[in-house]
C-alpha cells in the first residue's frame, strides 16, 4: 500500500501560469492530515483521503485568488500526477514530488 506521509513539492499548471506549493501531509489518530503553503499563505486540508494509489484532497486558498480546491492525484512511490479543479474552471495539471527524509543530526557530547 502506498504512503502518502511526507514533504511534496508540487508543481500546478494553472490558467495563470505554473504554481508551486509545498504540501505537508501526516497522520493523526490514524486519520490523514496536513497543510499545503506556498504564495505567502499556509492553509490546512481537509478530507484527505487515501484510496489504494489515489489521493484526494480540498483546500482553500485567498492567494492569488479565493478559491476552493479540489485534488485528485495518483502516488506512485516518491511522485504523483493528477489534477486540482477550483469549481467550474478547467482542472489544472499537478505534478509532485516526496522530498528525501532527512537524516537525525548527530548528537554532540
Amino acid at each position: 500500500m502506498q504512503s502518502a506521509e511526507g514533504t511534496w513539492d508540487l508543481t500546478m499548471s494553472t490558467p495563470i501560469g505554473r504554481v508551486k506549493a509545498v504540501l505537508d501531509i501526516g497522520r493523526r489518530d490514524g486519520v490523514l492530515t496536513g497543510s499545503a503553503h506556498g504564495t505567502g499563505e499556509e492553509v490546512p486540508l481537509t478530507e484527505v483521503v487515501l484510496d489504494g494509489d489515489r489521493l484526494t484532497w480540498k483546500q482553500a486558498i485567498t492567494k492569488p485568488l479565493r478559491l476552493n480546491l479540489a485534488f485528485d492525484v495518483t502516488l506512485d512511490g516518491d511522485t504523483l500526477t493528477g489534477t486540482s479543479r477550483a469549481g467550474r474552471l478547467p482542472s489544472s495539471k499537478v505534478t509532485g514530488r516526496r522530498r528525501g527524509i532527512p537524516s537525525e543530526p548527530a548528537t554532540g557530547t
